[in-house]
């Protein structure tokens, strides 16, 4: 019975653990997670682009009303409406944008470079084909990493930091589960 009870103990121990583990995202060598958190506003779908709905708090946003379709993973060079990209991060997506109102072709071709290290990656496991590389020309740094309800904005291309965002939220699915509150 002994036995019986440690065993028992020892499953919720680590159930706790995991589930603990599961909600958060890996810490940066300072302790903290990378990027800035920015508040959930929450999942509403919208039917179609144009369609009136309450402001994001981010530019790029990170959260709040989308599409209920997302935007295929891969690179673009042209830009992707907000409203579909932001369903990406609720699927475990991260987004890197870049804006560069006079054209950075080395930039775009760093940037690319980071996609493809991942999409090789993704061959073993599957949750790193969840990238998009967009242009997005309303943002005032170059470079802009997003996941659900972070964000991590800069100018200069910085492989380790991007390498850093893309393994702390990667893969994490934000919809809501049934009966969760």
């Amino acid at each position: 019975m002994t036995r019986l009870f440690s065993v028992v103990a020892l499953c919720g121990v680590l159930a706790f653990s995991m589930s603990a583990y599961a909600g958060s995202a890996p810490a940066a060598p300072s302790g903290k997670s990378p990027g800035k958190d920015i508040p959930d506003l929450g999942n509403m779908h919208i039917q179609r682009l144009g369609d009136p709905h309450a402001p994001y708090n981010s530019e790029p946003p990170t959260s709040g009303p989308h599409m209920p379709g997302i935007a295929p993973w891969g690179a673009y060079d042209q830009v992707i409406p907000k409203e579909y990209l932001v369903h990406n991060l609720e699927d475990g997506g991260v987004v890197i944008y870049y804006q560069c109102p006079k054209g950075c072709p080395d930039l775009i071709k760093k940037l690319e470079g980071v996609l493809l290290k991942y999409k090789k990656r993704a061959e073993t496991d599957k949750k790193y084909i969840h990238l998009v590389l967009a242009p997005y020309p309303d943002m005032d740094n170059r470079i802009a990493l997003t996941a659900w309800t972070r964000l991590d904005k800069f100018n200069d291309f910085d492989e380790a930091r991007i390498d850093q965002f893309i393994e702390a939220y990667i893969g994490i699915d934000h919809h809501k589960k049934e009966g969760a509150k």
